[in-house]
């Protein structure tokens, strides 16, 4: 490998989740030139997709933080998202968490929507820096021995990579560069389910805004699970979980969707079912559940990187995948950012670059295997009495997604 770097290498990010966006703007707001490439049309698609995320204030808060995002963060958050409440198949409550109860080290983690967060950081973002349509198809290293790959994306454009982070969510196209990983079924199969916050705020839809709170409302039994969240704008999601083999399958068709989400949930509450005949039409989306090894390790490439879902992907369980994506983003942009301002050679680069997807693999671990216990816990025979202890402790499973 070449001993000299040049002093603005075309670093190439591909995802716009967490993990690109913090990696991108920790880049660009230390003066070092990144470009993004997303494949949604614009920064306006999938707007409603996304439910609540509870930022850490050592990962989540702090990658918000580092980049002058503070204020936005406190401005749009909130604090009683944090309230919770515990039902069986009934949809009884059985245990709650009040605003009043919520403890002191919790208020420093007050809940965001995926979706204000995402604007957060692109209100941020120089627009120049997100090349919006670009959906990757094909990247291949160049052999010159600079760790340089080509990227070659569906709609025609190609570009080549000083330096290339994969940030490209649970089927990356990036990680076969780095690790043969795959994505590994947990077992666990459903959906994905939201109200439009004008059908949520009708008069004879109180009994599914009451059962749900202002924040969480987790119902589970019989290795069924159902965690619903209000958004801030209103909405209210769902995300609806059960015990299924690889092919169970979600229908396309709304009305053949709901119906096979009744049958899942028959004899549960009957808010619950009339949530399932009032979701919107547009927002039906299946929701498997897959993980990476929990100890996802590799033999570090020259050249290129993996973050967030790429590199360390598990369950929403631990309420702890958009922390540690944001974690990855901000210390990748800020080794690579020193790289640049010190101009070190290609070399001492790698090798600062090669510690650091050490050091991120490490944390993730104890968040993967925190999130690959509690999924079974939660479809295990004891619940709901399982979380109802660990409800007590005030320290059962999170679920932000």
């Amino acid at each position: 490998m070449s001993s000299t770097s040049s002093a603005q290498p075309n670093i190439a990010i591909v995802g716009g989740g967490p993990a690109g966006l913090v990696a991108l703007l920790t880049l660009r707001n230390r003066g070092v030139h990144a470009t993004l490439y997303e494949r949604e049309a614009s920064r306006h698609a999938r707007a409603y997709m996304g439910g609540m995320l509870d930022l850490t204030w050592e990962e989540g808060q702090r990658a918000l933080r580092e980049n002058g995002l503070a204020e936005a963060f406190k401005a749009n958050s909130r604090l009683e998202a944090q309230e919770s409440r515990l039902c069986g198949k009934a949809g009884v409550v059985l245990a709650a968490r009040t605003e009043a109860d919520i403890p002191d080290e919790t208020k420093a983690r007050p809940e965001i929507d995926r979706r204000v967060l995402r604007e957060i950081m692109l209100a941020a973002t120089p627009e120049d820096a997100i090349k919006w349509g670009h959906s990757l198809a094909s990247v291949r290293p160049l052999e010159d021995g600079t760790g340089k790959h080509e990227l070659t994306f569906t709609n025609g454009a190609a570009v080549v990579s000083d330096y290339l982070i994969g940030a490209d969510g649970a089927n990356s196209r990036v990680r076969p560069l780095v690790s043969p990983a795959t994505p590994i079924y947990y077992g666990v199969n459903g959906a994905e389910i939201s109200v439009a916050p004008a059908v949520a705020a009708l008069p004879e839809n109180a009994d599914i805004r009451e059962a749900v709170g202002p924040g969480t409302c987790t119902c589970a039994e019989d290795s069924k699970v159902i965690s619903l969240q209000r958004n801030g704008d209103g909405r209210i999601r769902a995300y609806i979980w059960h015990r299924a083999p690889i092919d169970w399958k979600l229908p396309r068709e709304p009305q053949e969707a709901r119906r096979v989400l009744h049958e899942m949930y028959e004899g549960w509450a009957p808010w619950i079912h009339k949530m399932i005949d009032i979701c919107d039409d547009g927002a039906i989306y299946p929701r498997p559940l897959f993980y990476l090894p929990v100890d996802h390790r590799w033999v570090h490439k020259p050249g290129v990187t993996i973050i967030g879902d790429a590199a360390h992907l598990m369950s929403p369980y631990a309420g702890m995948g958009a922390n540690v994506a944001m974690y990855d983003g901000l210390e990748l942009g800020n080794v690579l950012a020193d790289a640049v301002s010190k101009g070190l050679s290609l070399e001492e680069r790698e090798a600062a670059i090669a510690a650091v997807e050490e050091k991120l693999c490490g944390k993730a671990q104890k968040f993967a295997d925190m999130s690959y216990q509690y999924v079974d816990i939660a479809f295990g025979p004891n619940v709901p009495q399982i979380f109802l202890d660990m409800f007590k402790d005030q320290d059962g499973p999170e679920q932000s997604n």
